[in-house]
């Protein structure tokens, strides 16, 4: 598959699907905030674990990109995550995870940290912008949440695993860890050039996950990212990288592996 077909994948994913009935736990609830960054009002999802209302204990965060796909089948577009169910069932560990919705037709635009030279976009550090100094202050206030960044995720796929990967390189002040699941690397190489010549930290982590059906770049691209890292001294029990044989371009894949992903990201340091 060339780049073309993967821009598309990449654009069907603003589609919102309203005909199934919402499958969102009582656990995930939304809110709106202004994104002066972005010149936009978000909107944005939060699951607390099942003990936050009756405890006083304070949780670590995952920030997770496309929030109409976590946690709902009537706005995602073909299946959620299933974030909610996933977590809810879980007795060994608790977490916040923020959903952030993307902007439908400003998709591109905004999970993108440098521009295509055909697709345009590249507004992706105002989006970040808007994770650090609006959003962020706005959750660790309003929540009870470890705010530091070894207990702060962040985690996408696609457009959101490219960002992903650059906000935890870029800000290692402010995320620890990293859920990069089919990361659009091909937007650009400033990417590579970002991460070569960048200090990361030596407990940044990363957990890289691609299909080989996901087209013909994406599994070289991200061993050639994977290489990189380990060239610059980042240490292999700080990565994972993993290829899933048969895997595609879809929620399916996404949803599969993220209790590993989840698992992986959140252990003790």
């Amino acid at each position: 598959m060339k780049n073309a077909a993967l821009f598309l994948l990449c654009l069907l994913s603003i589609t919102t699907l309203c005909n199934a009935q919402s499958t969102a736990s009582k656990n995930v609830s939304t809110f709106k905030i202004e994104a002066p960054q972005l010149d936009t009002l978000k909107t944005i999802w939060v699951y607390t674990p099942k003990s936050y209302a009756t405890s006083q204990l304070s949780y670590p965060v995952i920030y997770m990109f496309d929030a109409q796909n976590l946690f709902d089948d009537q706005t995602s577009y073909v299946g959620e995550w299933k974030i909610d169910e996933y977590l809810d069932r879980l007795t060994n560990k608790e977490v916040i995870v923020v959903g952030i919705e993307h902007g439908n037709s400003k998709r591109l635009e905004e999970l993108t940290p440098y521009p295509h030279e055909t697709y345009g976009g590249g507004k992706g550090d105002s989006f970040m912008q808007f994770i650090i100094n609006t959003l962020k202050p706005h959750i660790d206030l309003s929540y009870r949440t470890k705010s530091e960044a070894r207990n702060t995720t962040i985690f996408g796929a696609s457009l959101g695993g490219l960002m992903a990967f650059y906000a935890t390189v870029k800000y290692p002040k402010t995320f620890g860890n990293a859920g990069v699941f089919s990361p659009s690397f091909w937007v650009s190489d400033k990417i590579y050039e970002l991460a070569s010549t960048t200090k990361i930290p030596k407990t940044s982590r990363f957990f890289f996950l691609v299909g080989d059906k996901e087209g013909d770049t994406m599994v070289p691209d991200q061993e050639k990212m994977v290489t990189l890292l380990l060239k610059k001294g980042v240490k292999q029990d700080c990565i994972v990288n993993k290829i899933i044989k048969d895997g595609e371009h879809n929620e399916a894949l996404w949803s599969s592996n993220f209790p590993e992903a989840f698992q992986w990201l959140t252990k003790d340091k």
